[in-house]
């Protein structure tokens, strides 16, 4: 039904009387209200921090496997001769002297010179290839039979070959020739180019050039080997080679070693993270300002969990780890210490030379056996134990801190209906007062009128 309103006139009662009245009766939600959104706020916050917590591991956790680093780099002597990767899951470092002797390459043929690709006609018939796969044939018909359109007819008919036109200025009337290879190189992959039978074209056509498949020939440490590619995966274990010159009677140095620039940047990545969580939650602990220019702490200064998630990542730098390395029992021998303010700082220059100088050490002390000890172990574990789902300090506060909003939403809802079914009641009874005292201020207003009118009839 639509809200009562009260004018004030009959009863001499302020008009807004109940908007005063449910005003005072609403304090009690206001103060819930401000309570929830300091909850809200202190949600967002654990939130935060949640996500802070993840990243820590992040850089690192799979910096080291079992056989060592994960991020190897594979350097060439001369990269324009033979370049490669290094695949860290079977790699591991060493260096060898590989020489190319021969490129491997695909059988191929050119054909003879035509003054024109898409106007001069090379006839009707076909051309018949023998490939690895067998005898393959191409039909050219009156249609199809200008070189363009004959190097389209091979390329989509399926023979394991590939047809391009080119334009070879040795001869300048004759400079359009077709050019044909097998689809991959090594001998064993040969292709005996066409027998032609071609009918009534403008001019003879003919393959005039051939040469055969052949194998890449190389040495790997004095040792001569042949192989179908120009790209070598099985000659050396977790290494791919990429061969791009031959160079006879020059050997290459091929080096694998772990890739320093790439593992100082996760422990910088690491460093970063850890002292994301380390700054956040000193900050938490400093005095803020309000609006009104007061200080005081905010949603979560001074909080107990935050200074014993503090202390627990400070135990974690600082523990040793022993029987890992027989030089590293602590992070801070590979160069990440605490600075003055309590966060961490890399010491870029003796992290790299503890790498270069040990850097199976290094990795030991990091991986450790992957499970209970080593550097890497703990951080996992400290960062899983924090936010494990059944007893992890965030996630029980996150769950504290939701199960306080819901329970202040719950009374809010509760407070507001109660408040609307009181102030319906008020502006009803107060609605009845104010008709009460019109009435009685117009019956009052009748007997002046009837008394005064009496007096002068007696007069």
């Amino acid at each position: 039904m639509p809200a009562i309103r009260i004018t004030g006139m009959a009863s001499g009662l302020p008009p807004n009387i109940v908007d005063q009245l449910m005003d005072a009766e609403r304090i009690p939600v206001k103060q819930m209200e401000t309570k929830k959104a300091v909850e809200d706020e202190k949600y967002k916050l654990v939130e935060e921090l949640e996500t802070k917590v993840n990243e820590i591991p992040k850089s690192i956790g799979e910096l080291v496997g079992m056989r060592g680093f994960t991020n190897m780099k594979l350097n060439s002597g001369d990269p324009n001769i033979i370049n490669g990767s290094a695949d860290p899951a079977e790699a591991g470092t060493g260096s060898w002297m590989v020489e190319v002797e021969q490129l491997a390459s695909k059988a191929g043929a050119l054909s003879s010179g035509f003054p024109d690709p898409d106007r001069t006609q090379m006839g009707v018939g076909y051309m018949k290839f023998e490939t690895s796969e067998g005898s393959k044939e191409v039909y050219i018909n009156g249609k199809n039979n200008t070189l363009k359109s004959v190097a389209a007819t091979i390329n989509s008919s399926n023979t394991g070959v590939r047809a391009s036109v080119i334009n070879d200025r040795k001869d300048k009337e004759n400079p359009f020739r077709i050019m044909v290879t097998g689809l991959a190189t090594g001998d064993d992959k040969q292709v005996t180019f066409p027998t032609v039978y071609m009918l009534d074209g403008d001019q003879d056509f003919y393959f005039d050039e051939q040469k055969v498949g052949q194998n890449a020939k190389v040495k790997v440490d004095g040792f001569e080997m042949e192989v179908g590619e120009n790209q070598i995966k099985d000659v050396i274990p977790g290494v791919t080679l990429d061969l791009k010159q031959a160079v006879p009677g020059r050997p290459i140095a091929i080096t694998v070693k772990e890739d320093m620039e790439v593992i100082s940047g996760k422990i910088k990545s690491f460093v970063d993270a850890y002292n994301g969580v380390l700054s956040w939650i000193q900050n938490q602990h400093k005095l803020q300002k309000s609006k009104d220019g007061r200080e005081h702490l905010g949603p979560m200064g001074g909080d107990g969990m935050l200074r014993t998630i503090e202390n627990d990542f400070r135990r974690v730098i600082l523990t040793p780890q022993y029987g890992l390395s027989d030089n590293l029992s602590r992070i801070a021998d590979l160069g990440v210490e605490f600075n003055r303010n309590g966060t961490l700082n890399l010491n870029q220059e003796k992290f790299n030379k503890t790498l270069a100088s040990d850097p199976q050490g290094v990795a030991n002390f990091l991986r450790g056996d992957g499970m209970k000890t080593g550097f890497i172990p703990t951080v996992k574990r400290q960062v899983t134990n924090l936010i494990n789902g059944a007893f992890g300090p965030i996630t029980m506060r996150k769950h504290s801190v939701q199960d306080k909003i819901k329970q202040l939403d719950q009374r809010i809802d509760t407070k507001n209906r109660q408040l609307e079914k009181k102030e319906e009641s008020l502006r009803q009874k107060f609605g009845d007062l104010e008709a009460q005292m019109s009435r009685l201020n117009q019956q009052g207003s009748q007997v002046a009128g009837l008394a005064s009118g009496g007096g002068k009839a007696g007069s």
